[in-house]
């Protein structure tokens, strides 16, 4: 390993909070954050603020650390053409991220989009961010199991991933959305797609139980099989650790 890229990502903790964060105070400590000298923050969210109140003030907290990220990258999450259009309006964001499921279930019940809906709004995101020279991560959620009852294989990852590349995603995140992988899954996931070459283009994001974050954490880095990892423990502690 010869390069550790931090990334902290206090939107996902605070957007799960009840009670709503004064703007202030979220932007006195995205500003502790960015003195920090992580390479990314994850610092808000252009969706509806009726979904997800918390992240209702975004504009205000990005206007607010424009003159203090220096070296640090900021990321926002966009779930519909007009939030990427409101991402790609600032020229202190650097990094799109967008939820995309490969659960007909769960994409309707996030994005309220079916796969199809949500395949084609990325197209158009793609289109946007390269047109404003503005990084785009995807987040392929439900990426190691399935509750909802939708098909799920490791065969299921795998056309997914090459799909996605053909359309012009670069960065993919693996997602264990609701902390249900367990290391079993994990190994026999990463099994089935390092000899297909394509562990390589996947950033796994763990949310698992406490007792349960060393054995997950283990598991992708057998045979240098993964690129990058969250840890998430919290608000203030979610990282992406990854190797280049």
């Amino acid at each position: 390993m010869s390069e550790v890229t931090l990334i902290e990502c206090p939107r996902d903790a605070m957007q799960g909070l009840k009670a709503i964060i004064p703007t202030q105070k979220k932007i006195n400590y995205m500003k502790s954050l960015l003195a920090v000298g992580f390479d990314t923050l994850d610092c808000g969210s252009f969706v509806s603020p009726k979904a997800i109140p918390q992240m209702a003030d975004t504009a205000a907290v990005i206007e607010a650390l424009e003159t203090e990220k220096k070296n640090t990258k900021l990321l926002v999450i966009v779930a519909n053409l007009r939030g990427a259009q409101m991402a790609c309006s600032y020229p202190s964001i650097d990094v799109l991220g967008y939820p995309f499921s490969i659960s007909e279930n769960f994409q309707m019940r996030n994005t309220g989009k079916s796969i199809d809906e949500s395949l084609t709004l990325l197209e158009e995101i793609i289109s946007l961010s390269e047109k404003n020279q503005k990084e785009l991560v995807v987040y392929l959620s439900m990426g190691f199991g399935n509750p909802y009852g939708d098909p799920w294989s490791p065969d299921i990852i795998s056309q997914w991933i090459e799909r996605l590349t053909e359309i012009g995603v670069n960065n993919l995140s693996l997602s264990d959305t609701i902390g249900c992988a367990m290391p079993s899954d994990i190994h026999a996931l990463f099994s089935s797609l390092i000899p297909r070459g394509q562990h390589h283009r996947l950033a796994p994001i763990f949310t698992p139980l406490q007792q349960q974050q060393p054995k997950k954490f283990r598991q992708p880095f057998r045979g240098d099989a993964v690129a990058l990892m969250e840890l998430s423990r919290g608000l203030g502690d979610v990282q992406w650790l990854k190797t280049i």
